[in-house]
């Protein structure tokens, strides 16, 4: 039993919970004006946990038959053997379960809100197959955390979460658009669609670029409009200043550095992000 745990945290690539939860965590600060009760935090952690695990589980078992034909992913858990579908499934059902229980556990809204999160996270796995706005889709999952840590705080919807959720959505879909081009051939061959088939890898990494812009004004606005300060500010330019190394580093003729680019520098804008925002908001 734990060896088949271990197999499938590494299958959903646990560790990178890291994308969204720092973002999580900044909107319950901001919707409590401070530190959150802690029975409030911890629930907030298992929904974000239990979402985020159903969904990269459901993900791999939707696209177990494309990630065997494809050399890049053909060694993962369940095409590689090492995890029967039926396994992954009874982990998925457990994390859909610990989501729909915290949020049970916050308040009315968020419980009734719960399987809407859950069908929206899911059903990204299939966009690729009929849509190249794929990436976007991927964007309003993550953008669900935000919105759904300020709801589990404030029991209702606010601009605020809604700006939060639109640069998690912009950023997100901006960083997706990168790593779809190292499976540009891949995806074209087996007729997937994404923002790099159509459009050609040049173009996409431009659009990518758009989309990292327009995330940069969007926390800004989110600065304004929370009161937030310098210390706050001083994130979104370090932010900034990352999102320009990492276009930097991925050229049309050079995707070498894609999971630089994807993991590590992303998973810097999140925790930057997350820090500098709640220090902002506990030295006022």
């Amino acid at each position: 039993m734990l060896r088949k745990t271990r197999i499938i945290l590494k299958m959903i690539k646990f560790e990178h919970t890291i994308f969204a939860l720092p973002f999580a965590v900044m909107s319950m600060f901001l919707a409590s004006r401070g530190i959150p009760e802690l029975g409030k935090i911890s629930w907030i952690l298992v929904a974000m946990v239990g979402a985020r695990s159903c969904a990269m589980s459901f993900n791999r078992i939707a696209d177990a038959d494309i990630d065997a034909s494809n050399p890049r992913t053909a060694m993962r858990a369940i095409p590689s053997g090492h995890l029967k579908k039926w396994e992954t499934w009874i982990f998925t059902i457990v994390s859909a379960s610990l989501l729909v229980l915290a949020a049970f556990k916050l308040n009315p809204l968020a419980f009734r809100l719960s399987p809407l999160a859950l069908v929206v996270t899911m059903l990204y796995s299939y966009t690729k197959r009929f849509t190249s706005l794929s990436h976007f889709w991927l964007g309003i999952s993550l953008a669900i955390s935000p919105i759904g840590a300020w709801i589990a705080i404030k029991g209702q919807f606010d601009i605020l979460p809604i700006l939060l959720g639109l640069a998690v959505m912009f950023w997100t879909a901006g960083f997706d658009i990168i790593y779809a081009c190292q499976d540009f051939d891949f995806d074209k061959r087996k007729g997937l669609h994404s923002i790099p088939v159509k459009l050609g890898i040049r173009v996409s990494l431009w659009i990518s670029s758009g989309m990292h812009i327009l995330t940069v004004c969007i926390l800004i606005s989110i600065g304004i409009t929370s009161e937030l300060g310098s210390t706050y500010l001083t994130g979104v330019g370090i932010v900034m200043a990352i999102l320009i190394y990492e276009h930097a580093i991925v050229k049309p003729d050079d995707l070498s550095r894609v999971n630089l680019a994807f993991f590590t520098l992303n998973g810097m804008v999140s925790l930057v992000l997350m820090v500098l925002s709640i220090a902002d908001l506990l030295m006022t």
